[in-house]
């Protein structure tokens, strides 16, 4: 990369020399061919340098991609074009110098041209071959500018070879081809079979002496024949005659020839160790690269087991917290157990103090049982007590049964049992107040009452012991569990410390890659920026270059380069706003950069070109408009390479200058009424006999499909193409009787309403209907070019029958326009008028014949598919109906889509025409169809558009080199 920088600079070096020989400005093309070449070479390997591929070598390179093809034929046509400009430069500068290509210092400014000859060849065969593939592939509208920078370069080709092969200095050294007389015709594909590549033929170096040693041309062209003496003389004594005698013998420009000769050595010596240094360095960057994408591929191969070893942290992560939640779930388990073993132990003190109690109360009462034995006596004193132990024996009651109650829910079982005992000790009461009745039946029931209570407290103690081995177990459960659950806490504790630290390094690392990811997004969007600003700054360089100035372009053009430039900025808007949310994907910006750039760079250059054909002040103010739009772009540009401004940036600066370059355009653009009135009556004529001689060629292409198609076909194809052709031209004849009538009706209707005026005042008087005329000639013509076109598809089975038909309907609507233009202003009683109608009726009963034998031979050619239905059963026989279904619903929908689509696209045909329809329909008398009603063999009187609209240039996006 250095030496082309270093070839370059030397290039502008030179093109900065201002000499008297013109040495500079060729040095500097023909540095600039280099640079080229090197370029075209480098970005494709598989074509050798001296440019001799196969054509299987060049299908290789083109590729399946149709946006690689036609990125590949606009670097041929740039090729192409240095290698014209050098050639053109050179003869210029000898057909305006004395010199001549005899002379040395000729033959050194023509020597460079011999490999332009041989490389132009080439070029010339490439483009040819892919623009054919390209029309394979592509609508002829959109490749309309490809044609006709092709047809230039033909034309500037075709004249370079010319002047060459006149010229002595090549007659010896090369044999130049010759090109046709026009170029290949790429709307029909089989011109390509008629292409021709063109050889050039380099003569053996072993020639006969009397062919090298010719004499040169004498530089003055004498009169008068010489005398006989000076015949003898060597051509030497021409030169003393013409320039006097040379100083001593010798001359100073040998000197300087001897001189210059040297430096070419030396150049040609720097050249190839530029060369030589130039592959080793692309070498080394190819290894460079190859290292860098393994490099980047296992970057990919590493993040993406990072990320799969995320994710399987992830998951593990997520089943610790399972495991912890089941701790947890353990963990209040063994405290709601440890709870319940805290309650059964206190309801076990409880029952121990109740026991306590009892055992006291039945030691009082033992006593207090002696002690009425004692008192028998005093029975007073008896009862009283009795009384009072009743009354205290039913305060107990009464507290143990508050007791019983508070641990009803707690443990019904035991609360039963001591309800019972309750229920006991009452009777034990109610027996105590019987003995006290009867003292022997006292003592009876104290017994009794006493062994009650023995085995009472029996039952009490085994429960007790039962309570205490239930909670001794409960606590040894309690403990293992909770040993397990402190040992895998640890473990978990263990497991989610070594996680979190495989997690900390995975972000870690995760980190570092996103921020190499984010250093590399900036880094490419600096590499789109700066490859931006040279195809901005290149668009700029042309507005100053001398040899752009031959270059025009249209408004119309540069309008929609403007409405395309205004959208890419759109979208750069919105990439940008995208980048600054996520600085790791720039890919939505860098190629809406790429195609900002290369749009912005077509609108300048157009820019430029249409103002070499604008007044002077609009020419001014555009050129002034496209600097500042290139400048607002370069501003842009480097605030977008720039971190610290990269948010700052905002394109609505470019969009102000584009805006600005888009109504200049638009104030250039020619008006409906620019042709000056007295050139409409010439018009209508010239576009009648245009009419006329397309339907003549549409007559004559006819018959050579027929005559092609008997020659290759035969059988059932011969007569469905023969029946085919046959309607076409009988078609095509009843449209040439229509013109011709319709021809005649007009001068009738001029001849009786011109009066005193002349044909063209005539015209002029009633421009509005002069336009519908000419609109709906050009209809008829462009209608019949193109039915013949789709005709020749079919024929070779590379069109469809529906366009076809299509073609039909369409010729018919256009030559109903033509009828209804053309008796808008007729008398309802003429003989002529009756005619034109008659032919009219004709034409309609001949494309419906052209449209039924389309599908009379569509029916025949195309083979129906019979369905198999056996072997089928009723489920698959169902899931078969269902399928058929859900493909009628999509036809259906896409069927209603299309026709919403064709009503769209007729609404904006009358809008490109220019003609507002109420305005048709007031000026004219006719009434304005609407935009979206179909097409018919027998339509409505139509509205006059101009039809078909100027072929502008495509507008095809460039290739994306970032996708």
């Amino acid at each position: 990369m250095r030496y082309y920088s270093n070839i370059a600079e030397t290039g502008i070096l030179w093109g900065n020399l201002r000499d008297r020989y013109g040495y500079g400005q060729l040095v500097a093309l023909y540095t600039k061919l280099l640079c080229s070449k090197m370029e075209f070479h480098t970005k494709h390997p598989d074509i050798p340098p001296n440019l001799e591929a196969t054509d299987e070598v060049l299908e290789r390179t083109a590729g399946t991609d149709i946006n690689n093809v036609f990125q590949l034929t606009v670097e041929v046509f740039d090729y192409m074009d240095v290698e014209l400009r050098l050639a053109e430069s050179v003869l210029r500068q000898l057909n305006t110098s004395i010199a001549i290509s005899t002379l040395t210092a000729g033959q050194c400014k023509l020597a460079p041209l011999i490999q332009v000859i041989q490389d132009c060849s080439h070029l010339y065969h490439y483009s040819v071959k892919l623009l054919f593939k390209l029309h394979a592939c592509l609508p002829a509208d959109t490749l309309q500018g490809h044609r006709e920078r092709f047809h230039d370069q033909f034309h500037s080709l075709k004249t370079f070879f010319n002047k060459a092969r006149d010229m002595v200095y090549f007659k010896r050294l090369i044999q130049i081809p010759r090109l046709p007389d026009s170029p290949p015709n790429f709307l029909r594909a089989s011109a390509l079979a008629e292409h021709v590549k063109p050889m050039v033929v380099i003569p053996d170096d072993e020639e006969p002496e009397e062919q090298e040693e010719d004499e040169p041309e004498p530089l003055i062209d004498v009169s008068e024949a010489p005398p006989a003496s000076m015949a003898s003389q060597p051509q030497v004594d021409i030169f003393d005659q013409a320039f006097g005698p040379p100083n001593n013998g010798f001359d100073d420009r040998d000197l300087q020839i001897e001189s210059l000769r040297q430096e070419i050595e030396l150049l040609r010596a720097e050249l190839e160790k530029i060369k030589a240094e130039a592959q080793r360095y692309i070498t080394q960057l190819k290894s460079q690269i190859n290292s860098l994408e393994a490099e980047l591929e296992e970057q990919r191969v590493q993040k993406q087991r990072a990320l799969v070893e995320n994710e399987q942290l992830r998951m593990e992560l997520e089943v610790t917290r399972n495991r912890n939640t089941e701790h947890e779930s353990m963990q209040s388990t063994f405290v709601e157990a440890e709870k319940r073993a805290q309650a059964t132990e206190l309801r076990y003190n409880k029952l121990k103090e109740k026991h306590a109690e009892l055992v006291a109360n039945h030691a009082e009462l033992l006593r207090k049982s002696a002690d009425t034995v004692k008192m028998l006596s005093a029975t007073q004193q008896t009862q009283e007590e009795v009384a009072r132990t009743k009354q205290q024996l039913a305060f107990e009651v009464e507290r143990v049964k508050q007791d019983s109650d508070m641990k009803v829910e707690e443990q019904k079982f035991e609360m039963d049992k001591l309800k019972r005992v309750v229920e006991e000790k009452i009777g034990e009461i109610q027996r105590i107040k019987d003995t006290l009745q009867t003292c022997e039946k006292a003592n009876e029931q104290m017994n009794t009452s006493m062994t009650s209570l023995q085995v009472e407290k029996e039952r009490l103690m085994r429960c007790v012991s039962e309570k205490e081995a239930e909670l001794s177990a409960l606590r040894q459960a309690a403990q293992v569990k909770e040993s397990a659950l402190v040992q895998e806490r640890e473990r978990s504790t263990k497991e989610l410390g070594e996680l979190q630290g495989k997690l900390k390094e995975k972000l870690s690392r995760e980190e570092l890659l996103q921020k190499k990811l984010l250093e590399e997004q900036f880094a490419l969007l600096q590499g789109t920026v700066a490859e931006a600003e040279i195809i901005i700054q290149d668009a700029v360089a042309k507005l100053d270059d001398p040899l752009h100035i031959r270059c025009t372009s249209s408004p119309d053009y540069l309008v929609s380069r403007a409405e395309a430039t205004l959208s890419s900025i759109d979208k750069v808007q919105a990439g940008h706003a995208h980048y600054l949310k996520n600085m790791g994907d720039a890919g939505v910006l860098l190629r809406a950069l790429a195609q900002f750039s290369h749009l912005t760079a077509d609108t300048i250059i157009n820019g430029s070109a249409t103002a070499h054909m604008a007044p002077t002040d609009h020419a001014d103010r555009l050129t002034e408009n496209c600097r500042g739009c290139a400048i607002q772009s370069l501003r842009f540009l480097q605030e977008l390479k720039s971190k610290a401004s990269l948010k700052e940036a905002d394109p609505a600066s470019i969009r102000v200058m584009v805006q600005k370059i888009q109504r200049i355009a638009q104030d250039l653009r020619p008006k409906g009424m620019d042709v000056g009135k007295d050139e409409l009556g010439d018009i209508v004529d010239k576009e009648m006999a245009a009419t006329s001689a397309a339907i003549e060629e549409a007559v004559r292409r006819i018959d050579e499909m027929m005559n092609q198609a008997r020659r290759d076909t035969e059988g059932v194809k011969l007569e469905v193409n023969e029946r085919i052709l046959n309607s076409c031209t009988d078609l095509m004849k009843a449209i040439r009787l229509l013109v011709l009538a319709s021809t005649d009706l007009q001068k009738e209707i001029v001849e009786s309403g011109r009066g005193a005026a002349t044909v063209k005042e005539f015209y002029a008087r009633n421009s509005r209907w002069t336009e519908g005329l000419i609109s709906a000639a050009k209809a008829v013509g462009w209608g019949a070019t193109q039915m013949v076109d789709s005709a020749d598809k079919v024929v070779l089975h590379t069109g469809k029958y529906e366009e076809l038909i299509v073609c039909s309907h369409e010729i018919a609507a256009s030559t109903a326009q033509l009828v209804a233009a053309s008796k808008v202003k007729a008398d309802r009683g003429s003989k002529k008028l009756s005619s034109l109608q008659q032919a009219s009726r004709h034409v309609n009963e001949m494309a419906a014949n052209v449209v039924a034998s389309t599908k009379t031979g569509q029916e025949q050619i195309e083979d129906k598919d019979t369905m198999d239905f056996s072997g089928m059963s009723l489920i698959k026989l169902k899931k078969e109906e269902m399928e058929s279904q859900v493909k009628v619903l999509e036809l259906e929908n896409m069927l209603e889509n299309e026709r919403l689509r064709l009503g769209e696209l007729r609404k904006k045909h009358y809008e490109i025409a220019g003609v507002p329809l109420e305005q048709l329909s007031q000026d004219n008398g006719l009434r304005a169809p609407s935009p979206s009603a179909p097409s018919s063999p027998k339509p409505p009187k139509p509205a006059l558009m101009k039809k078909p609209a100027l072929g502008q240039k495509p507008n095809i996006p460039p290739k994306n080199l970032f996708r």
